[in-house]
């Protein structure tokens, strides 16, 4: 399927979501319909690499790994 070059939806967000967008919008200074249209494109990016056999890591101060699960 070729994507629009734009489309609006109407979606509903749980709380937690709802949370996130604001603090995302706080800190990034950047508008709702940015920090979701991000959110979108990162998660896609994740589950695209997760697909391909790659896991998510984070490195602590310390140096060690911790490995990241997206449910």
């Amino acid at each position: 399927m070729e994507p629009a070059e734009s489309e609006r939806y109407s979606v509903t967000f749980v709380p937690a979501a709802v949370q996130a967008v604001h603090v995302l919008t706080e800190v990034s200074g950047l508008s709702k319909s940015d920090v979701i249209n991000r959110a979108v494109q990162v998660y896609a990016f994740l589950a695209r690499e997760m697909a391909g056999g790659r896991q998510l890591m984070l490195r602590n101060e310390d140096g060690s790994l911790e490995r990241v699960h997206i449910v």
